[in-house]
């Protein structure tokens, strides 16, 4: 039992941490005056990639190089089919306001990179680096577009973005920074230790636990946000969001890892859980290109295939 407890007290430290975070990283960057826009970019989807990223390192360290590559396939399949499909049963998600078709053109992209590092059998540091200079070259195209956007008298509008306040104290942004690079690597450690003790006292192999216990609470994150962007009818970013977010961890939390160590491609990711991490972001394209909203039916299928993939996977 006390793993259990162990792991759930890892889970929270790790949402709270990465709330303060992300909360510090944005009012910083307005204070020092960041365009609003390479902020979300930028240091927001660091911020709220960073629990997968210290679960990915730590993961590393202790020997379990399965659950670090679980949690980055299994966060991204659950960001496109839980976090988009549980708040479209409540209100449904008014993606066909939200042009996001350059960036999911993008994450495909790194979708297929990743996939293709992957049957060489390994991620190593050469296979790190290509897929940080990918992200670098994502990050540079978002700059530039920002750039023209203010050339242009449209600078980024704050409506979207959580908790931003330009005028919060100095005093008050380093408390939330602290508190969010304290608790992060504290709640990773926790949570990686005891779902591998879980792993192994009851034969569940590292991979399963990594794509769903791991996977499922770092997009807890996303999942509560666009749960009350949905309520408040805000939704429509809610698409560029987990978009933004996917083509983050793949590119950049085993890119960063390989610099603490390789990790291994179990043979069940090759053969499933890649190609389903693929099709999750291939079901995107209506909704992408045909300017569909994720209504409450397809927030239903959404759903069903998520739970379909965890019934497969136990």
């Amino acid at each position: 039992m006390m793993p259990w407890l162990l792991s759930a007290l890892g889970l929270i430290i790790l949402l709270l941490a990465g709330d303060a975070l992300v909360r510090g990283a944005v009012n910083l960057s307005l204070r020092l005056g960041v365009p609003a826009l390479i902020v979300s970019l930028t240091i927001v989807a660091f911020g709220t990639s960073a629990p997968e990223l210290l679960i990915a390192i730590s993961a590393v360290l202790d020997n379990a190089p399965d659950i670090a590559m679980g949690n980055v396939v299994g966060s991204n399949t659950a960001n496109v089919l839980l976090v988009l499909g549980v708040p479209a049963l409540f209100a449904g998600l008014h993606t066909s306001e939200c042009d996001t078709r350059k960036n999911y053109i993008m994450m495909l992209g790194a979708s297929v990179l990743f996939i293709a590092l992957a049957f060489l059998g390994e991620f190593t540091l050469w296979s790190g680096v290509v897929l940080l200079m990918v992200l670098a070259v994502v990050l540079a195209l978002a700059a530039r577009e920002a750039n023209q956007h203010r050339k242009c008298g449209q600078d980024a509008d704050l409506e979207g973005m959580e908790d931003a306040d330009p005028s919060m104290p100095f005093w008050r942004i380093g408390i939330f920074l602290f508190l969010g690079l304290i608790g992060l690597p504290l709640g990773a450690d926790l949570l990686v230790d005891n779902a591998t003790i879980i792993a192994r006292t009851y034969g569940i192999s590292e991979t399963i636990i990594g794509l769903t216990l791991v996977a499922i609470g770092t997009s807890l994150p996303e999942l509560a946000t666009t749960v009350m962007a949905a309520i408040r009818r805000q939704a429509d970013v809610a698409l560029g969001n987990v978009i933004g977010s996917n083509m983050f961890n793949l590119l950049a939390i085993i890119g960063i890892t390989t610099f603490v160590g390789e990790i291994p491609v179990a043979p069940e990711f090759l053969r499933f859980d890649l190609w389903v991490m693929l099709a999750a972001s291939l079901v995107l394209v209506p909704f992408v290109f045909l300017k569909r909203d994720i209504n409450r039916v397809w927030g239903a299928v959404l759903s069903g295939l998520y739970v379909t993939y965890l019934v497969v996977l136990l």
